[in-house]
């Protein structure tokens, strides 16, 4: 269960190039003797992690909002934001909060950017779980997986976010390699409750933003094996076949890792944060069981 005594946070800023960063400290009790426990996402931002932090209220807990993302700001919203950027970003609410190491959980396209930032700056994290990178690059299916995002990033130019977004939901949820003809796919996005009208807005932080760089990237793995940092990949159970997953199977592969099973899917440390709910208790506990093993 979570007790919300301990994690109300207080919130900060932080300037880096091109971006102001906001991020927020849930002070812990100070007798656990942890390092601060951070936590996510890419693009979802710090409220995607409220029921998460509650399961760890003993820890200082740190989130924040990637550039572009709700209280975070970029200078340019409409150029592409690359893992090394954000990797560079976390590295500098780490050192505004206290600098590191921390343990760091980082989930979808944050799990990315935490490898971008391990091999850029190995000494921010203690013991780094990656959960479910989307690392289409490092997949047998790779070219197919770069047509169709580079598709969905097309369509989003062309005719805006509800084409595009009902595109990259198709992508996620399909189990097994992409299809090769999947931009001729048909697509309809009342079917999934999007708009069917372009609003002439092209500043979304997905698909803008990161779809492209986030997916295309390549970890570098030699850097990786050499940093300090225990690094665990991290799956989910009802997630087998689907992209995310797969990326973060290849990515355990390259790093001799054995991947980690986790409660729930993709959404798996959600408790209702936009409207999403996956396996909260279960998760956190195997979070906890996983930090405590390698620390």
């Amino acid at each position: 269960m979570t007790d919300g005594t301990l994690t109300q946070p207080t919130t900060q800023t932080v300037v880096v190039p091109g971006a102001t960063v906001t991020y927020d400290v849930r002070p812990g009790d100070g007798k656990t003797g942890q390092p601060p426990l951070m936590l996510i996402g890419s693009p979802m931002g710090a409220g995607g992690f409220a029921t998460l932090a509650g399961h760890f209220a003993e820890r200082t807990v740190l989130t924040y909002d990637p550039r572009g993302v709700e209280r975070s700001t970029k200078d340019d919203p409409s150029t592409e934001s690359t893992p090394e950027q954000h990797a560079d970003d976390i590295h500098a609410v780490i050192a505004a909060a206290g600098g590191g190491p921390v343990d760091l959980f980082a989930s979808s396209g944050g799990a990315v950017n935490a490898l971008a930032l391990v091999a850029r700056h190995p000494d921010d994290v203690r013991v780094l779980v990656a959960h479910e990178p989307p690392l289409a690059a490092l997949t047998d299916d790779r070219a197919a997986a770069f047509a169709a995002t580079e598709d969905i990033r097309d369509t989003y130019q062309r005719d805006g976010m509800g084409p595009a977004m009902a595109k990259f939901i198709i992508l996620v949820s399909h189990k097994g390699d992409v299809p090769a003809d999947f931009a001729t796919m048909p697509v309809d996005p009342a079917m999934f409750g999007l708009p069917t009208k372009d609003d002439g807005s092209r500043n979304d932080a997905l698909l803008q933003q990161n779809i492209i760089t986030c997916t295309h990237f390549e970890p570098d793995f030699d850097a990786l094996r050499a940093a300090p940092t225990t690094i665990v990949i991290a799956v989910g159970e009802e997630s087998a076949g689907l992209l995310a997953r797969r990326g973060g199977e290849a990515a355990a592969q390259r790093l001799d890792l054995s991947p980690v099973i986790f409660p729930g899917g993709h959404d798996g440390f959600l408790g209702g944060e936009y409207g999403q709910s996956g396996k909260p208790d279960g998760f956190a506990a195997k979070l906890r069981e996983v930090l405590d093993a390698k620390a």
